[in-house]
């Protein structure tokens, strides 16, 4: 069976370039402006996609944690839940980035993290969802998202692989527009923390679905990494400068670097060729430059057989290849040959 996810006109398959997100999260600071300003930038470097995080927080969070103290130089409010509160974004805005995003042609989608976010975005007909590695065991927020009949992508960082197999196995007969990634969470995670191998074996063990990467590494270096081991989606941290309060901003990527890592995405893709090995006709030229034939180490006689001594490897590679060298040596010459003349066969006797 053929790998392959629709996303939004978008064909995602084991030939196809990567389809790269861009996750905003709340790099945005709380301000719309700044967020379209992520859009349009990310669009830019080549995103696919941009990507925010909903929450309902009075809903999510439990009352001690929402109004637990919140004092630290990323804080945008005393307690937690105001910090929350400060990022999140509402129905206008939503709606506002929505038409924004469509004007720019590049995809916008969201991520939820309780059932009454997947609803709000399901009203505003989000084209996909991503599940949060920390809603890998949140089985009943999975299968209500698989109920919209959206694709669904779904991070594993913080699982085991029963955890992704539970996901596979619940998912998959209410909705198998699934592809699942894989992901480190740590914040930024080091690159002995990666285990990028696990691609490959998701690969083997759900050869169906797509497999993909969502990176917290820092650097351009390991989306590359995942799209030659077989990844297809790329999810990377987007933002306008890592400098800016947050916590998230340290180990997203800058315009300059996310347009690097698209570009080289997308050579990596054109690089691959068929598998076959034949010659380049851009090799053509160098090679016959570069290239080595056999020709006269010195002025040679008609009737004079040929010795190793007597013939020479040197460029251009215009003439007989040097591996023909043993099916010369022992041969009559039929005519002279002055010192660098090209031997060819027709200066040979069949006697």
């Amino acid at each position: 069976m053929k790998r392959e996810l629709v996303l939004d006109n978008f064909v995602v398959n084991d030939e196809s370039d990567a389809y790269v997100i861009a996750e905003i999260g709340h790099n945005h600071q709380g301000e719309l402006e700044q967020c379209k300003t992520l859009f349009r930038r990310a669009k830019d470097c080549g995103a696919n996609a941009v990507k925010l995080q909903k929450r309902d927080n009075k809903a999510l969070f439990s009352t001690a944690q929402y109004n637990s103290p919140y004092d630290n130089p990323n804080s945008y409010g005393a307690t937690y839940g105001e910090h929350r509160e400060y990022l999140e974004f509402g129905r206008e805005e939503y709606l506002e980035l929505k038409e924004y995003a469509k004007s720019l042609d590049i995809t916008f989608f969201s991520t939820p993290f309780d059932f009454n976010s997947a609803d709000f975005l399901e009203e505003l007909d989000m084209p996909l969802y991503k599940i949060a590695s920390g809603d890998l065991l949140n089985i009943p927020l999975m299968k209500h998202v698989a109920s919209f009949g959206k694709p669904m992508i779904v991070s594993t960082g913080g699982g085991a692989i029963k955890d992704v197999q539970r996901v596979y196995d619940e998912i998959m007969p209410i909705n198998s527009k699934l592809a699942i990634l894989q992901c480190t969470s740590a914040y930024p995670a080091r690159p002995d923390q990666l285990n990028m191998r696990v691609i490959e074996s998701y690969r083997e063990m759900f050869p169906d679905i797509i497999i993909g990467y969502s990176g917290h590494d820092n650097g351009i270096a390991m989306p590359l990494v995942a799209y030659m081991l077989g990844a297809r989606i790329i999810e990377k941290h987007f933002t306008l400068d890592r400098t800016l309060k947050g916590t998230d901003h340290a180990f997203s990527l800058s315009p300059t670097g996310f347009e690097h890592m698209v570009r080289d995405l997308r050579r990596a893709r054109q690089s691959l060729g068929d598998g076959n090995k034949s010659v380049v006709d851009a090799e053509q030229a160098p090679l016959v430059k570069m290239g080595k034939k056999l020709v006269a180490a010195r002025s040679l006689q008609p009737g004079h057989i040929l010795t190793v001594d007597d013939i020479a490897i040197k460029s251009p590679g215009d003439g007989l290849p040097p591996y023909e060298l043993d099916n010369i040596i022992g041969k009559k010459l039929s005519r002279p040959l002055e010192q660098e003349q090209d031997i060819l066969f027709d200066a040979i006797s069949d006697n």
